[in-house]
């Protein structure tokens, strides 16, 4: 399985990812800091690097989404894990984005209480590295993005070697 939208072989999602993970760490930091010293410099930080964050995870979801729409074969045990990995992803962005509209009017001030940025950027940073590790599971269990030589592809097992989902009877009306 290999990724749909790639740069000389290269999956982009993958390539992608760390800009929103990096982003959200350095706004929780920079909300937490602000929090403790009060200094404008924080919370324009903490702004600064929510609004990249969620740029840039909406830049990565663009190939991601792509990937699992079409690299990853329907009913298997990947696409669950696949879309389990992109709900925790949205709902991170979800929260980074209310942060972003709580906060972006505090630029330069008034003061404002950081409570509510710390505790929902670290909750948002919590659900990314659980999305991180089902985003990995792809990678290391599925190998989801990776492109194996023509003799490990005989030897290793891939998602299309995976026995699919069962879906419920569908019963006659």
């Amino acid at each position: 399985m290999y990724s749909k939208i790639k740069i000389a072989g290269h999956p982009i999602h993958p390539m992608l990812v760390a800009f929103p993970i990096a982003s959200y760490v350095g706004a929780l930091v920079g909300f937490a800091v602000y929090a403790a010293n009060g200094h404008q410099f924080w919370l324009n930080l903490g702004i600064a690097l929510t609004i990249v964050g969620v740029g840039s995870a909406l830049l990565a979801a663009i190939p991601g989404l792509v990937d699992l729409t079409f690299g990853v074969p329907r009913g298997s045990t990947a696409k669950l894990t696949g879309l389990m990995h992109a709900a925790l992803n949205v709902i991170a962005l979800g929260l980074f984005a209310g942060i972003l509209g709580l906060y972006v009017t505090h630029w330069n001030g008034p003061p404002i209480s950081a409570t509510t940025a710390v505790v929902l950027s670290a909750i948002g940073v919590a659900v990314t590295l659980a999305a991180g590790f089902l985003g990995w599971t792809l990678v290391q269990n599925f190998h989801v993005g990776v492109q194996l030589a023509p003799e490990q592809e005989l030897a290793e097992p891939s998602v299309q070697h995976q026995q699919p989902i069962p879906v419920g009877r569908r019963h006659a009306s």
